[in-house]
């Protein structure tokens, strides 16, 4: 009886055991949302922007305006099926300062910015298609 005892007592501080080294793996509900948050590179062209219609709700780039600092890297990755581009400037006015040319989809594009400034960027493709990077 004595170690029909004992054994129940020592499984359940085995079981005890293992749940305590579990519990700092489980990921809190902060941690969920904040990984849900991350994305795969830092400007998203997502599904659906070759149409008209994103520029509405300011969804054609995600984020359509990211502030980054001097010496920073920028990625577009585009999550369409279309082709896309990154062009630096606005339709009929490029400025010749980046241009991805056209992207396949799932392609991505980075660029480094040296200089503070403020720089727009459309595609090519799909006029609609605005964005902008402040460099600080």
């Amino acid at each position: 009886m004595l170690k029909k005892i004992i054994g129940i007592g020592v499984i359940g501080i085995i079981i005890l055991v293992i749940i305590g080294i579990s519990l700092p793996n489980i990921a809190s509900d902060d941690d969920v949302k904040e990984m849900d948050l991350t994305v795969m590179g830092d400007v998203i062209m997502p599904t659906k922007v070759s149409r008209p219609g994103c520029e509405d709700t300011d969804r054609c780039y995600i984020p359509s305006m990211i502030i980054v600092d001097s010496g920073s890297q920028v990625t577009w990755v585009n999550e369409d099926s279309a082709f896309h581009s990154v062009t630096s400037g606005f339709y009929n006015t490029p400025t010749k300062l980046f241009d991805s040319g056209h992207l396949d989809p799932f392609e991505s594009y980075t660029v480094t910015f040296d200089e503070a400034g403020i720089y727009d960027y459309f595609c090519t493709l799909h006029p609609w298609m605005k964005g902008q990077v402040i460099v600080e």
